[in-house]
């Protein structure tokens, strides 16, 4: 087990390397020039004096070889010093930690929502026996994963804010304002659970487990809730790491359509800017989140299913055994 740990956080590392340097390579291949993007952060187009572009570009280290500045700058995210934001000079580290927490609310309250969504709907699809309802409840998370996000929020804004007029439109005014996005985020997410969870469902139902407790008068509803459920839940959880990565990718729309503070809306931001080193710390972080979040699946696997433990050290044995036989 320890080696399989340890496997496993050399794959951690190899992810965070591979998204820092990828996102610097795009970055630094854009044609803009991100100092005199900041110096002329009022948009005039008046010329800058390049005195100033000079004297900028040597602060930030822009003036140094390409491999200079990779080397200090993953240097610095090893030590966890991101540096400073070139379009407004403040520590990367607090422009970011400033703004998760509004991400974290969102993206959270999406998760539950999501969970609860696409639970429900699955657990409905696979019990019940009508025909119709069944192929309605099995055609919905297709229908969610290919809505547009942007769209669904706009209509939601257009339906509950402008004319109910029952959440407000724009901004973090609490909870209320916290509804409208949660559920923009929730729906593609809730759809991919309630795919993956349906079709996992469907097929632990033709098990000859569920045939055998069936014959002996176990009711439906209980081999659905003790049995089918909990096996076919293992799906959902592998997936966990991209149901992440959705959330905080969408949270860049969402906040954006709601005009709402946060990783997604300074992702935007920097982008646009190529503000490197704000953009290097918003992935490194959303990185860390994303392999953290597969570890722990990989760690709850054995608790939702002891078979998994089993399995793996009797793998482990035959592998020592056909090491001793060569």
């Amino acid at each position: 087990m320890t080696r399989y740990l340890a496997q496993r956080v050399l794959q951690a590392v190899a992810v965070l390397w591979a998204a820092f340097t990828i996102s610097f390579g795009v970055l630094f291949l854009l044609p803009s020039d991100p100092v005199s993007i900041a110096a002329d952060a009022a948009g005039s187009g008046t010329p800058v004096d390049a005195a100033a572009i000079a004297e900028l570009q040597a602060r930030y280290g822009l003036d140094q070889p390409v491999w200079v500045q990779y080397w200090n700058s993953l240097s610095g995210a090893v030590r966890g010093d991101f540096g400073y934001s070139i379009s407004t000079g403040q520590s990367v580290t607090t422009a970011v930690f400033d703004a998760l927490p509004s991400t974290l609310a969102l993206a959270g309250t999406a998760l539950v929502l999501s969970v609860f969504f696409g639970g429900t709907i699955a657990f409905l699809a696979t019990y019940t026996k009508i025909r119709w309802l069944r192929t309605l409840l099995f055609s919905i998370p297709p229908l969610g994963v290919a809505v547009p996000t942007f769209w669904v929020g706009l209509l939601l804004l257009q339906v509950f804010s402008f004319q109910l007029r029952i959440f407000p439109a724009f901004g973090d005014q609490g909870a209320s304002s916290l509804v409208l996005p949660a559920i923009t985020l929730a729906l593609p997410t809730g759809a991919v659970i309630a795919q993956v969870l349906a079709t996992s469902m469907s097929t632990t139902w033709k098990q000859p487990f569920v045939e055998s407790a069936r014959a002996k008068g176990v009711s439906r509803l209980r081999v659905q809730t003790r049995h089918v459920a909990r096996l076919s839940s293992i799906p959902a959880f592998t997936i966990a790491g991209v149901l992440v990565g959705n959330l905080l990718a969408g949270s860049v729309v969402v906040e954006t359509v709601f005009s709402r503070a946060g990783v997604g809306r300074l992702t935007q931001t920097s982008v646009l800017a190529q503000d490197i080193p704000v953009v290097q710390g918003i992935v490194v972080l959303t990185s860390l989140v994303f392999v953290l979040v597969n570890l722990a699946v990989d760690l709850l696997y054995p608790l939702i299913d002891p078979r998994i433990v089993t399995q793996y050290k009797k793998s482990a044995s035959v592998a020592v055994k056909e090491k001793a036989h060569v």
